[in-house]
């Protein structure tokens, strides 16, 4: 099953380190072909020679060792398909949150684009400690598959969780990921994100508190599912090296007022198979807007003729062709369900992904959200609070379970 792939094994200092001699067998059996990189302290657990026998490749530790010096971590992470670091001990797993390359695997580790596995093992009461918890959360939402140590004797004479999971299981997980089909793969998914921004002068404009996190989290999901995104935003995406598991790149398209998004919508849309409207669209606009700054007078009142901005889902819906997806989102402070059931019914599209703003635990600017999924026939589907980016895949689910 793993013909012509290539995995690249990381052994970290930890008395687990003798189970990759079996392991690379096991790799080997399904067809891969196996490089070794080991931590300095591996060795105390585990030969190079050892290892190099088993693998029939070299195996790596130093990063200087050879005369003819060449940049192995780049080389290495090049050539490998997926990167199995196991055992994986507390040391390393903190050097690799943290970004720290002072060894050939945590460089190796700090350049691979690829999937990476995780998989600890230590003492229990180092398993269990927060610090180590946090940064293996760190490591998960920045895209590392964790796959956690067993319950069971341990070598120290604990018992308890620490031992390094089951080699079948870690060998199924392997296969997984490097097997899977990327569910997405040929689509083109347009997704909105972001408060449009509607000028009344040269410096003021109207807009909402929405921080865009619910549609980049979105374009993230569906970009590393294989689609072909374009995501027309009111705010840039951070960094892709702060993004969660994010491999590559994908179309941006920034606008700023509801009349651009409306715009760059219709132009996408033409060849997409889905559009999802995530972003918070202002309703109304400035009539007129002032060229310059608008100046302060001694007036106590001030008013600002406002028009209504374009339903861009309910108009892209009269246009849209028969096979082409659309999910739009809706915002609500109260009855979220009641205005949904309601909503989805005006406005054409297939689903509809309601969320309620009154609480300050998920929603504008929070990392979390919660929403109700409502469908064509008011079906409801409902995900519970939890990262947006854990909620933008489980939409992509149900919007593709079909």
């Amino acid at each position: 099953m793993l013909k012509g792939k290539k995995v690249l094994l990381g052994i970290t200092g930890g008395i687990a380190a003798y189970k990759m001699c079996e392991f690379i067998r096991m790799l080997q059996k399904q067809g891969a072909q196996v490089k070794v990189v080991t931590t300095p302290s591996a060795l105390n657990f585990v030969t190079k020679l050892t290892l190099q026998a088993l693998s029939k490749n070299k195996a790596f530790v130093d990063m200087f060792e050879d005369e003819n010096y060449s940049p192995e971590h780049i080389s290495l992470a090049d050539d490998a398909d997926i990167f199995i670091i196991a055992p994986a001990s507390a040391n390393t797993i903190s050097k690799l949150a943290m970004g720290i390359c002072d060894n050939l695997l945590t460089t190796v580790a700090c350049a691979f684009k690829k999937p990476i596995i995780l998989a600890p093992a230590m003492n229990c009461n180092m398993w269990e400690n927060k610090i180590i918890q946090e940064n293996l959360e760190k490591l998960e939402q920045s895209g590392y598959h964790i796959y956690p140590p067993e319950e069971g004797y341990l070598a120290c004479g604990y018992e308890g969780a620490g031992r390094l999971c089951d080699l079948n299981k870690l060998l199924d997980k392997t296969v997984q990921i490097l097997t899977a089909k990327k569910k997405l793969n040929g689509k083109k998914i347009v997704i909105t994100a972001g408060g449009t921004r509607e000028k009344i002068d040269a410096v003021r404009f109207i807009s909402n508190f929405s921080s865009g996190k619910m549609g980049l989290a979105l374009a993230d999901q569906a970009f590393e599912q294989g689609a072909e995104v374009v995501l027309i935003t009111t705010v840039l995406p951070r960094p892709l090296r702060e993004r969660a598991g994010v491999r590559g790149t994908y179309q941006v398209r920034l606008v700023e007022s509801a009349l651009d998004m409306q715009k760059a919508v219709e132009k996408e849309f033409k060849t997409a198979d889905c559009l999802i409207m995530a972003a918070a669209v202002a309703d109304y606009r400035a009539k007129k807007i002032a060229d310059k700054k608008m100046k302060k007078t001694s007036a106590e009142e001030i008013c600002v003729d406002l028009v209504k901005n374009p339903d861009i889902l309910k108009e892209i819906g009269l246009k849209r062709r028969k096979n082409q997806l659309i999910i739009g989102f809706c915002a609500e402070s109260e009855n979220v369900l009641e205005y949904a059931k309601s909503k989805i019914k005006t406005k054409g599209c297939d689903f509809l992904v309601a969320n309620d703003i009154s609480r300050s635990d998920i929603g504008f600017s929070s990392d979390y959200n919660e929403v109700y999924i409502v469908d064509k026939k008011l079906k409801v589907k409902k995900i519970s609070r939890t990262k947006k980016e854990c909620v933008a895949k489980q939409i992509l689910e149900i919007v593709y379970e079909n």
